[in-house]
């Protein structure tokens, strides 16, 4: 963990691609599901239309960057990154055949990696926090349940050619059972 902590950098959740049912906090560090869509969020080019995603302010590109979210409370959830030309109108298919390398938790207890094919991740303990790597050089995309210390999954052989932008979403609603935030949290902080 301490070899890509050292490259942790400050992410922040840009309000401009924020779909209409979620709420970012003002300093753009949590995200959360709303019961309903906000009203008064001006449709733009860079929002959302469908899915309840929101990407990161910082883009990136010949770098290595990590940074961590803390999952603790929910029963869905969606991190990783995603190219900064992704569609974001309309349905949206997590892969990296569309831009987006990511890992997520629905039913609550499953973990899986949105690759070409999804694949099942067998984790021995269910992460509080979740930690992501980007080698942008190397093509590497890696999520580590932080307080385990241990990987959790890693896209490799990526080809990046244009810049990458960090993705979250808090997932569904579910009656109130999700409605916990998704938190980009201090590196190192307990």
């Amino acid at each position: 963990m301490k070899r890509v902590q050292k490259f942790a950098v400050d992410v922040t959740l840009d309000p401009e691609t924020a779909h209409h049912d979620i709420i970012l906090s003002d300093d753009g560090k949590q995200v959360r599901r709303a019961k309903g869509q906000q009203p008064g969020l001006p449709d733009n080019p860079q929002r959302f239309s469908q899915g309840p995603c929101v990407l990161g302010t910082q883009s990136f590109s010949s770098e290595k960057l990590y940074y961590e979210v803390q999952v603790k409370g929910k029963s869905e959830w969606f991190l990783g990154v995603a190219k900064e030309s992704v569609n974001r109108k309309g349905t949206i298919t997590l892969s990296p055949l569309n831009g987006y390398w990511t890992i997520y938790l629905n039913n609550g207890n499953e973990f899986k990696a949105a690759a070409d094919s999804v694949v099942v991740l067998s984790l021995k303990s269910r992460p509080q926090k979740v930690g992501v790597f980007v080698d942008y050089e190397e093509g590497l995309v890696s999520f580590y349940d932080v307080e385990a210390a241990v990987l959790i999954y890693s896209f490799t052989g990526c080809s990046f050619k244009e810049k990458l932008l960090p993705f979250f979403s808090p997932g569904l609603y579910l009656d109130g059972r999700n409605s916990a935030p998704l938190i980009i949290t201090p590196v190192g902080v307990k």
